[in-house]
């Protein structure tokens, strides 16, 4: 059992670790039943170190608190009574297992801690994701969202003339002053290195890690301790309190000694990096690259039970361009080492030394900083997760010379067989004098707003002072130049970084150029705020977020617009918003309302805990929900009972004023919370009643009534092509003509169908106006092509096997699985004739011997919206900023429903004769269906997962999954594909607990988890 102090308010420890740092710093222990906290807080302190740890650990937790925060005469203030009711509170939100008390607390406290403990449920241990989880002071975990990680090179002896001159003079303080550029500029790892002949190194690297284990802003990120001599490896586990990373181990001295060093890397809690070397040497080739590893990962993990996340193999980043043929493949090789990885050694990550790739071109830092970048951008498309990187050699992969750029790529890809002699040819005429004199003086002669962006994009603080002040006299007011050049640089190097074209040292170094020019320009605006105060008094303060794991914000920021105009001053916290973020916003602020937005279902218990949490905190504001998935029962039934103040759930925008104005206002807010309150309690008896009516089938009952085609009689169509197939940077052109006007009016809640909507009394005429002004904006984004789509499809052989799953076959033999798909069933009785549907009834089962295919599918046409709509809000132009958005949506699904076109007639073509108008294809008219995750027929998003990791979504694509599963850019459409005739859309309508166990068994998902997913769908209590 161990125990750590946070030993005050900050959440670290004596030795200045957060709680979940200390926790990933202990977590290898053997034989370790329980992590907890206790001592120098009371218990209400300790909540959220608590929380963070029950949240992360799976072990059992502890907690004992003092009797409070000493007071002044050094005593404690905390009664029995009320230290068990803190404690009580943690129970009951499963914080923890174990329970006592420290400094201040007697028998008394005891005692009645314990009858209390004995009246709640233990703390249950979360199933927590295989990340792989470092720490210094502060954690890092790599999961699949996260960008490259950038290991910091320049503490190496062998990566910087510098530091290894510092420390063979023994100057180890200014030696301390590179690890701190690193952090600075980006580093989220420092590699550490003492590999000298001159040197002592397990002396030196013992040294210098003690020395920046007592400097808070180095020790704060995570080691890499790199040597080749297990001796120095040793020495630097021996120093380092946080859980590092050992560079490296390999089987070039057998299987015994390298069984004898994971043993020991394990037993000091490291990650550790296993170089693609043997008995024979150092791998080269593709072949002995993956032998190598799957051998090393087979007797890490089958034999010595090493965790697969903490291992990083590294296949050896070899140089190119040496002259000889025999080397023009290795980039190559790695390149497809790390995808075959990837595949098949799960949970494994992948690094290396990305300037050994360019050692060819020594001296020539022209040409080594863009095959760094170039060889960068296409190893993490591959899956390369990591890498030790001077930031320093690093290009703007979009700013590479196009001409360089091929040149290099033909030689990192092996394009041609002359690609080394041109390469070196056009290196021969290239001088890196040239390349400094370019940076320093051309684009000084452009405007000023150019000379801003290009600043921010090469991280140049130079000139920021002059160029400010320049924009400043320039524009009318100050904050334009915040909101225009300086946004509009800020937004391209997040492009870029998103796209992997740039990379974190240099994000690091754009922000800082940023915050220089903000802090010229804040005393001026200040100024211009002093000058003009606003002399109309507010209808009141209101606070809207969309909630942590969702993205989406267009209903949300029409309600914003809204109240706007009827003179609410609107806090806007934007996305993804945690509950403490948005209520301890709210308190500051002192605001009078809290909106909570979301859309996907994971979303609805997110706002079920912030409504907890306020109650918690005791506070009196009344909360407001609304979002499409949001409803007026699951307001009453799941929300409004964990708040005792007025929750009321908002249809639509033009709703929130009456509401808001009547919450706000003495006089009526105690009559429309009495009246909210009524309704919902008969919504809640209502739905109370509606559950208690049996009226489902059980699952066994519910599968011998499934929809049966027929199979005997009916072959599947054969796909002309299958695979995964890309279609980014699709013309808009293309799409416009498949666009669903309809739900475009629907979002700025004009009802009616179009184009029918033009003629409606009511509606008319805003509608017309409205139209036009939507395809004047869509002509300008078609034309200047202002947002880009991105898409993919995979078409997989399939088979539907123990009746609600999908087996995807590597091949048409059918012998090597790629993955499954999990699907649910009705469970609602039916009228005689009629079956309960599950998707998997629309593919051929394994046993019918027929073969059948499945396709999935991920869309967006949201990249580059969000520049956009900044573009527009930064010239105060909300309508457009919100029309940008709604057009991106109505764009994905025409992506959706152009693909999917494109899939009946000619990739899968089982359509190939279809003619069909686009009114036919809005009412489905076609052959076969595209369900999503998350919807009716397919109700759990977490099939999501599956989606994206089998086809690589998010790197091909850049679409990412939230993590609750929203996709962002929110403009994307994601889906599963089937061809058979009789396919069609349903709704899967409540599910029974034995359907829900027999799920969890099926996906390996613990039931908690499950039952969170599916929790809109539930036809029990969960507990029950």
């Amino acid at each position: 059992m161990i125990s750590g102090t946070i030993v005050d308010l900050s959440g670290r420890n004596l030795s200045g670790q957060t709680a979940e740092a200390f926790l990933i710093s202990i977590s290898h222990c053997r034989n370790l039943v329980s992590v907890g906290l206790n001592c120098a807080l009371g218990a209400t302190q300790m909540r959220p170190f608590l929380k963070e740890i029950a949240d992360k650990c799976p072990y059992f937790v502890s907690v004992y608190p003092n009797a409070g925060l000493p007071n002044e005469f050094g005593g404690y203030d905390e009664t029995p009574d009320s230290m068990a009711e803190v404690l009580k509170e943690f129970a009951s939100e499963n914080m923890f297992n174990v329970v006592g008390g420290c400094c201040g607390t007697t028998p008394d406290h005891i005692k009645i801690i314990s009858e209390m403990v004995a009246t709640v449920e233990p703390r249950v241990r979360p199933d927590l994701p295989n990340y792989l989880r470092i720490s210094g002071f502060e954690p890092l975990v790599i999961h699949p969202q996260t960008n490259f990680v950038n290991i910091g090179e320049r503490t190496n002896v062998a990566g910087s003339r510098k530091f290894a001159k510092l420390i063979l003079a023994g100057n180890y303080e200014e030696a301390l002053s590179i690890a701190r550029d690193q952090v600075e500029g980006g580093a989220q790892v420092l590699d550490v290195n003492m590999d000298e002949g001159m040197l002592d190194s397990e002396a030196a690297m013992t040294k210098f890690l003690n020395l920046m284990g007592s400097e808070p802003d180095i020790a704060k990120l995570p080691v890499m301790i790199d040597s080749s001599k297990w001796s120095v490896l040793e020495a630097g586990l021996r120093c380092l309190q946080g859980k590092s990373i050992v560079n490296s181990i390999s089987l070039k001295e057998g299987e015994d000694v390298f069984r004898e060093h994971a043993k020991k890397v394990m037993q000091y809690g490291a990650a550790v990096i296993v170089m693609a070397f043997d008995e024979n040497g150092q791998a080269d080739t593709f072949e002995r690259k993956i032998e190598i590893c799957s051998r090393a990962y087979k007797i890490l993990t089958e034999e010595l039970g090493f965790p697969a996340e903490d291992i990083i193999f590294d296949p050896n980043i070899v140089t190119v361009a040496t002259g000889m043929d025999e080397h023009n493949n290795y980039c190559v090789d790695y390149l497809e080492a790390t995808r075959w990885i990837k595949e098949n050694l799960p949970y494994a990550k992948i690094s290396g030394g990305v300037s050994n790739v360019s050692f060819s071109f020594r001296g020539n830092d022209v040409v080594r900083e863009a095959m760094h970048s170039a060889f960068l951008y296409h190893a993490i498309k591959a899956g390369m997760d990591m890498g030790i990187v001077n930031a320093g050699q690093l290009e703007v992969y979009e700013e590479i010379d196009k001409e360089l750029l091929v040149l290099v790529e033909d030689v990192l890809l092996n394009r041609r067989n002359d690609a080394t002699e041109r390469l070196i040819n056009f290196a021969e005429h290239v001088k890196s004098k040239d390349k400094a004199e370019v940076k320093t003086e051309s684009w000084r002669e452009t405007s000023v707003e150019e000379r801003l962006k290009y600043a921010l994009l090469k991280g140049i603080v130079d000139y920021i002072d002059q160029d400010t002040e320049e924009a400043r006299l320039k524009y009318a007011a100050p904050i334009s130049v915040i909101e225009g050049p300086l946004m509009d640089g800020m937004n391209l190097v997040g492009d870029l970084f998103g796209a992997g074209k740039m990379f974190l040292p240099q994000v690091v170094k754009s922000a800082r150029v940023m915050k220089k020019s903000v802090a010229i320009l804040i005393p001026y605006i200040e100024a211009e705020k002093l000058k003009n105060p606003g002399s109309q008094q507010s209808a009141g303060k209101i606070l809207m977020a969309t909630v942590k794991g969702d993205v989406h914000d267009i209903g949300k920021n029409i309600v914003g617009v809204v109240l706007g105009c009827n003179n609410f001053e609107v806090i806007d916290l934007g996305v993804m918003c945690s509950a403490e973020k948005i209520l301890d916003t709210a308190i500051k602020e002192n605001v009078d309302i809290i909106g909570l937005s979301g859309l996907i279902t994971p979303s609805l218990d997110e706002m079920v805990s912030v409504a907890k949490e306020m109650e918690r905190r005791k506070m009196t504001i009344p909360l407001l929900i609304g979002g499409a998935t949001t409803s007026r029962v699951h307001t009453a039934v799941k929300i409004a009972q964990n708040y005792s103040a007025p929750v009321v759930h908002v249809l639509d925008a033009s709703r929130s004023v009456p509401v808001a104005a009547k919450l706000i206002n003495r006089e009526t807010a105690p009559v429309f919370a009495a009246e909210i309150k009524a309704e919902y309690d008969k919504v809640r008896e209502d739905h109370r009643k509606k559950q208690s009516v049996k009226d489902f089938v059980t699952l066994q009952q519910a599968r011998k009534n499934r929809f049966n085609p027929g199979w005997e009689n009916y072959t599947p169509p054969v796909p002309n092509k299958t695979g995964v197939f890309e279609y980014n940077s699709v013309p808009l052109e293309n799409l416009v003509g498949y666009i669903d006007w309809t739900p475009f009016f629907q979002a700025w809640e004009l009802k009616g169908k179009y184009p029918e909507i033009f003629e409606t009394a009511k509606y008319g005429s805003e509608a017309k106006k409205l139209f036009e002004d939507a395809n004047s904006i869509l002509k300008k984004m078609v034309d200047e092509k202002l947002i880009k789509a991105n898409g993919i499809v995979g078409i997989f052989p399939a088979n539907s096997v123990n009746y609600d799953d999908v087996e995807l076959y590597v091949d048409e033999e059918r012998r090597g699985l790629l993955t499954e798909l999990h699907f649910l069933r009705q469970q609602a009785i039916k009228a005689s004739g009629l079956p309960n549907h599950c998707l998997a009834d629309f593919i051929a089962p394994k046993e019918s011997g027929k073969k059948d295919y499945i396709g999935l599918f991920a869309v967006t046409a949201g990249i580059g919206v969000d520049d956009l709509v900044k573009h527009y809000e930064g010239d105060n132009d909300d309508y457009s900023a919100i029309m940008v958005k709604a057009l991106a949506d109505r764009l994905a699904e025409a992506f959706a429903e152009y693909l999917h076109k494109e899939v009946r007639i000619n990739l899968w073509g089982y359509a190939a004769d279809e003619k069909l108008s686009n009114d036919d294809l809005i009412g489905e008219n076609y052959t076969g269906i595209r369900p999503a995750p998350g919807y009716p027929a397919c109700p759990d998003h977490s099939e999501k997962i599956t989606l994206f990791d089998l086809m690589k979504v998010t790197e091909k694509t850049g679409i990412t999954l939230t993590e609750n599963l929203a996709m962002y850019p929110t403009a994307a459409v994601c889906g599963i594909y089937f061809s058979h005739p009789d396919s069609k859309y349903f709704t899967t309508g409540k599910l029974n607990k034995d359907q829900v166990l027999d799920y969890h068994r099926r996906k390996g998902m613990s039931l908690d988890e499950i039952e969170r997913w599916l929790r809109p769908v539930l036809n029990y209590d969960e507990g029950d």
